[in-house]
């Protein structure tokens, strides 16, 4: 029996060796690149499926009220036009009321609208835009006393910021997002006002509400600033107070960009360019670190040259960028734990 056995063992190992040789002409396995492979999937970026034609028509929603700033009734309208499509998308919703005065002493109610998504939770993220456009087109040819209707500086932050909520309602991201609308950002002292430029007669509405948030002692991660994000081949430099205050989130929200290939939109480039933006006061008053996301025109060396004028339509507004910033803004909200 034990001869047996030993019979059987050898016939065992030899037909063993025939296997192994026989798969001698097949390409080893390459644990490393097994181990690579892995990481790659791991670090795939998953593209968000933001809705540009749905960001659009929320601006274009805004554009058809009128111009829309601090007193008048499409001001009114608009403001719970808002409020209540925040709301619709399972935000908690309020309408911030307070007094100010213009550069030129004129007193105005201001509303910010301010809602909530997940309030319980603790970790949140800031997003906002103002929603007000300039009462008077001082940086026109024609009709500088006119309105006007605001459909990138203005409106297009809040478009893409809505689109973003009806995002949020879907997908449940694990973090607490809220989306502030600031009013009277654009109703500060014209250059041409007075010899001295006082750069705290802009961004009224934020200013009002960093020194009385909506919820005592607010907190967030960081805030995010949206400010004229419709036009054709924007680019988004990392500006002056953004890195100033915030160079961490800059960096953040600028390597997903590269991530998704979107490197062409948002540049290293360092400028200078934004003097006084809602951000500031963010960041000085209420002390969260926060970045904005603003167009720079190379040609003017400063913002898109449809800045305070009547060119401020509908038809400057590009849905290949606001696609852009949509999908930055949802992959970095998804990416947060």
């Amino acid at each position: 029996m034990k001869q047996r056995g030993s019979l059987i063992n050898s016939i065992y190992l030899l037909l063993i060796s025939i296997v192994i040789l026989s798969c001698g002409d097949d390409k080893p396995i390459n644990k490393q690149s097994i181990k690579n492979e892995s990481s790659t999937v791991k670090a795939t970026i998953h593209r968000p499926d933001f809705n540009s034609d749905s960001a659009y028509f929320f601006i274009q929603q805004q554009v058809d009220f009128g111009p829309r700033f601090p007193n008048n009734k499409a001001h009114t309208d608009c403001a719970e036009y808002l409020k209540n499509k925040l709301q619709s998308y399972g935000f908690e919703t309020q309408i911030q009321k307070g007094k100010a005065k213009t550069f030129n002493n004129k007193e105005i109610t201001i509303k910010n609208i301010i809602g909530e998504f997940k309030p319980e939770i603790e970790k949140r993220i800031l997003l906002f835009a103002h929603w007000d456009t300039r009462p008077f087109a001082d940086q026109d040819k024609e009709k500088l006393t006119e309105p006007i209707l605001g459909a990138n500086d203005g409106g297009s932050g809040v478009g893409v910021l809505i689109e973003v909520a009806r995002q949020i309602s879907i997908l449940n991201p694990k973090v607490g997002v809220d989306i502030i609308f600031f009013d009277a950002e654009d109703y500060g002292q014209p250059s041409s006002a007075m010899s001295l430029m006082n750069s705290d007669s802009w961004c009224l509405g934020s200013q009002f509400w960093a020194k009385n948030p909506h919820k005592p002692n607010y907190k967030a991660q960081y805030g995010i600033l949206l400010d004229m994000v419709g036009t054709e081949n924007a680019i988004f430099t990392k500006e002056s107070i953004s890195m100033q205050y915030a160079p961490d989130v800059v960096n953040k929200v600028w390597n997903i960009a590269s991530s998704l290939g979107y490197s062409k939109y948002f540049t290293n480039e360092l400028t200078y360019f934004v003097g006084v933006d809602d951000h500031k006061y963010v960041n000085t008053i209420a002390n969260i670190p926060s970045i904005d996301i603003i167009n720079y025109d190379r040609n003017t060396g400063n913002f898109h040259h449809s800045w305070h004028t009547h060119k401020d339509d509908m038809k400057i507004i590009n849905k290949a960028t606001l696609s852009v910033v949509g999908e930055v803004l949802l992959t970095l909200l998804y990416s947060e734990n």
